[in-house]
Order: C-alpha cells, then structure tokens, then sequence
C-alpha cells in the first residue's frame, strides 16, 4: 500500500457503532471517577519527587519523545499522527498489573494510573491538538479531513470530563454506592469497548496484513522508547529499584484504547493512524509482560549473586 493511499485510508464503524463507542468511553471515565481515592493521590505528600517525575514524564515527555521520533523517522502522516496520539494517552490500569508482576512499586503505579486517568479528561484533547500543531505533516493532514478543533473540545469535554466530574461527585456524596457501582460498570464499560474495536478489526482484517510491515516496526520502537524513557527518569532522579520499574510500567503503557476511540468518533478514523493505535494496545500487552519477565529475571540473577 503506498503512502497516498494510506493516508487518504478512513476506518468508518457506521455511526452507531461510533456512537457506542463514545458512551462506553463515557462510561469507563465514569467508572473511574467513582473508584478515586484520596489515598490514590498520598504520593503526592510521601514522595512528591517521584509522583511528579512520573505525571510531568507521561504529560510532557512521551509526547516530546515521540515528536522527536516522528521528525527523525520521518513516518508516513497518518502512522506519525497515531504516534502522537498514543503518546498523550494516559495510562491505563494494565500497567498496574505488569508493575505487580515485574515486582515494582504498586502503590505508586496505582497514584500515578489515578492522576493520569484524572488528568486525562482535562489535559488528553489539548495536549493532542499542541503536539500535533508541531509537526507540520500531521498538521497537513488535519486540514484534509476539514478538523475543527473546537468541535473536537467541545465533544471531548462531554465525553471525557462531564462522566469524570459526575462520577466524583456521586462518589464524594454516595460513598458507598460508588464503591458498589464502580468494577461493574468499568467492567461493562471495558469489555464492551473491547468488543466495537475487536468488531472493527474484524471489519478492516483483509487491511492488517498489508500495513503490519509499515505499523509494526514503528509500534515496536515506541514502545521501548517509552520504556526507555520511564527508567532512565527513575535513574534520573535516583529512585529504588521498585519504583524504577513502576516508571518504567507507567511511561511505558499507554491507554490505546482511549486513543482509537478519539481517532474513529473525532479523527475521522483516519486508518493508518487507527491501525496503529490498535496494534500499539495489542502490543503494549506483549511488550509489558516481556519487561515484567526481564524484571524477574534480574531478581534471580541477582539472588544467585547474593547466595
């Protein structure tokens, strides 16, 4: 598939699949908002050094990372605008169980997973639109498919910010109904969305095979960029071992499933970069349990070390 083609390449669900997607977002935004603790947020007293590393990294140097990344590989528009959209994700609750598994500081993982999620709401659909803006191709491709920033604020604002507001609200006031509502509905809200994307890969599957040369090369490398990139802020600021890792998990996961959502309801599912995102969550699931099993690995090269 040559690069005009997959550019001009748009993943169209049908509206009421699209339509499905954007209340199951709202939904898993609210579920969210209904489990948020104020413990969630204790690290911000206990270890502010750490907590802030983390929340500046994920909202500022991902997202900086990867326009370094696109302006040196110089990816097709599409590819390099799913990059960019994956980078300003938050991260999703995956990393927390990879953080358990590779044996890092969950708590932390859990806090840091909160303020993202938290921060999401208010921060994802502007940060988009900054980084995109600095890069000239992806800013191109916006013009073509007619984007209207303000309309994609607006929308973004009732689908991500309305459930996250409403869900504190009813947890500060009904604690207890809250806490009995909050695993179903993320549960619903979860698999359900699982299921549209699952129907649109199903959709699109004769597309895959002929992009997974382009995609998955670059999905790869971005990942273990952001991997990359979480433990040497942990190296950077002379964190434990346990909480190295938990970086390394935080950066290094990121929500795709909130970014393909954003690109099939606001995007105008622009397909190179809807492939990418979907891959990049399918990958993001090998490449967490390939670093948690490293992380075990080290543990018992460095207790035979010790014995």
């Amino acid at each position: 598939m040559d690069a005009q083609t997959l550019d001009n390449l748009r993943i169209n669900m049908g509206g009421p699949w699209e339509n499905a997607l954007a209340f199951m977002l709202a939904l898993m935004m609210f579920a969210v908002a209904l489990g948020l603790r104020p413990a969630h947020f204790a690290f911000f007293k206990t270890d502010p050094k750490h907590y802030l590393a983390g929340v500046a990294t994920q909202i500022i140097g991902l997202p900086l990372l990867t326009l370094g990344l696109v302006w040196v590989l110089q990816p097709l528009p599409s590819l390099a605008l799913g990059m960019i959209v994956v980078a300003c994700c938050p991260g999703g609750n995956v990393s927390n169980l990879f953080t358990l598994f590779g044996r890092g500081n969950t708590a932390l993982s859990v806090s840091l997973t909160a303020t993202s999620s938290l921060a999401a709401a208010f921060i994802t659909p502007i940060s988009i639109l900054f980084w995109l803006s600095l890069y000239p191709p992806t800013e191109h491709i916006l013009k073509t498919i007619h984007f209207d920033a303000g309309r994609f604020l607006s929308q973004s604002l009732l689908i991500l910010v309305l459930p996250i507001l409403s869900g504190m609200a009813l947890a500060h006031k009904f604690p207890r109904r809250a806490k009995a509502w909050q695993k179903p509905l993320a549960l619903i809200g979860g698999l359900s969305m699982l299921a549209i994307v699952l129907f649109g890969f199903w959709k699109y599957r004769d597309l895959i095979p002929r992009l997974a040369s382009l995609v998955i090369p670059l999905v790869i490398l971005h990942n273990a960029s952001a991997f990359a990139l979480g433990w040497l802020v942990g190296r950077l600021t002379k964190a434990d071992l346990p909480t190295r890792r938990a970086l390394t998990f935080e950066i290094g996961i990121q929500n795709s499933g909130l970014g393909f959502v954003i690109l099939v309801t606001q995007l105008a599912g622009l397909g190179g970069a809807a492939v990418l995102v979907g891959m990049g969550g399918l990958w993001h699931m090998i490449g967490g349990a390939c670093v948690a099993f490293l992380f075990r690995l080290a543990d018992i090269k460095n207790k035979h070390q010790h014995t």
